[in-house]
């Protein structure tokens, strides 16, 4: 198939007609038909498939047990009403660059895997990168058994109503230790390749980031009768706190965003009792991010205080900076420099968005692929990336797996 085909096939699962993005959320019914067009992708061409012990999809071409593998790929699920290309476009290139691979007639002389990461988003749990972080042991059993959907369902219990055991999930050194290199290629979520005028460029680095939920707790009261002098209104303080955020994020020249709320009991004509929102924070540094954060708590602890609300802040998840192996990334950029029909530029950058890629960083070889995005918006349903450029992801994706294992 084409990597137009296989892109056709994939694009309505999961897609709101309501807003033109997609909810592909971890292991609901969106989720299981991307699955089974993965393992229908990797049947079709001969590969052995495997469902790994946390719900992980691989396809081997080779021996998976041989070890020094070159593993590609992504992610299928999405952010609420996210859009079409973060995550599926390293999936889809994988598999056509495969089929490069085996049109241009070259010999493998090393496994080669094609992955689909669970449940990569966060959006059901509100954990990102859990089927990697499980299998790199950056989740504990008992911290996965903990996690819950807004629905109050537990990850084992969503994974075994999706027809999965859970009984296994957890680290996995001995399958991460057949791998010797695994690249991702992902749409790029900004607009650096753009103003450069490039098609395809290589990640250096993912910056520190984390997630912190924000508890305001007050007092609920009718709205209509409470006199304002009365009140212990969470919102108050929850709404500063918004606006302190981005202050400090622009001082700091980094990034803070309050994206989610949850208001208890969420009522037009009542004063709430609880209002819970989520901050999600990167910068290129770890001493930038500390100072970011904590002067976004500081700030809430002074607004709630005025309004005699109570304050917790909980850090849900922390990833620190991830440097890319600089000699796998440098390897990536000479194989990508080499003389075709033209010379490739392949310029190197930094990105605030967390991957599996970063996740596997600490126990594998790890490196990134960008492809344009000329609008540089994700997460959204204006989502895009041109055909040429799409195009051009593949076959950069083919030359650096024929660099890397057929050598």
């Amino acid at each position: 198939m084409t990597f137009h085909s296989m892109w056709a096939e994939l694009l309505p699962i999961g897609r709101s007609s309501a807003s033109g993005g997609y909810r592909r959320f971890a292991w609901t019914g969106a989720d299981t038909d991307c699955r089974a067009w993965f393992r229908q992708q990797a049947e079709s061409r001969g590969l052995t498939y495997e469902l790994d012990r946390n719900g992980n999809q691989w396809a081997w071409l080779g021996d998976p047990a041989a070890g020094d593998a070159v593993v590609t790929g992504s992610h299928l699920d999405s952010v609420p009403d996210g859009g079409a290309f973060d995550g599926p476009l390293g999936v889809v290139s994988s598999f056509a660059a495969l089929d490069e691979l085996r049109a241009r007639g070259v010999r493998f002389t090393k496994p080669l895997a094609i992955v689909n990461f669970g449940d990569e988003e966060g959006a059901r749990f509100g954990l990102a990168c859990v089927g990697s972080r499980l299998a790199a042991g950056q989740l504990t059993v008992e911290q996965a058994h903990r996690l819950t959907d807004a629905d109050g369902i537990t990850l084992p219990q969503a994974m075994e109503r999706a027809g999965y055991d859970p009984a296994g999930i957890g680290p996995d050194p001995e399958r991460l230790g057949r791998i010797g290199a695994f690249v991702e290629l992902h749409v790029e979520q900004g607009r650096a390749l753009d103003i450069g005028g490039d098609q395809v460029g290589i990640a250096s680095a993912i910056w520190p980031h984390g997630r912190w939920r924000f508890d305001f707790r007050g007092e609920a009261n009718h709205a209509g009768t409470t006199r304002l002098v009365d009140r212990h209104d969470p919102m108050l303080p929850y709404a500063e706190t918004v606006l302190a955020a981005r202050r400090e994020a622009r001082l700091a020249g980094a990034v803070a965003t309050f994206g989610k709320i949850a208001v208890e009991p969420n009522g037009v004509n009542a004063i709430p009792s609880l209002v819970r929102g989520w901050l999600d924070s990167r910068a290129a540094d770890q001493a930038t991010l500390d100072t970011v954060v904590g002067g976004v708590e500081k700030a809430a602890r002074e607004y709630a205080d005025a309004q005699g609300v109570e304050l917790d802040v909980i850090r849900e998840s922390f990833t620190p900076v991830v440097e890319f192996e600089h000699a796998l990334r440098d390897e990536l950029a000479r194989i990508l420099g080499k003389d075709r029909d033209t010379v490739l530029n392949v310029p190197v950058l930094g990105t605030g968005a967390g991957h599996d890629a970063g996740i596997l960083s600490g126990t594998v070889p790890t490196a990134m692929l960008f492809v344009r995005n000329p609008t540089g918006v994700s997460h959204s349903p204006a989502e895009f990336a041109a055909e040429d450029d799409c195009v051009a992801g593949v076959t950069a994706l083919a030359d650096v797996l024929e660099g890397l294992a057929c050598r």
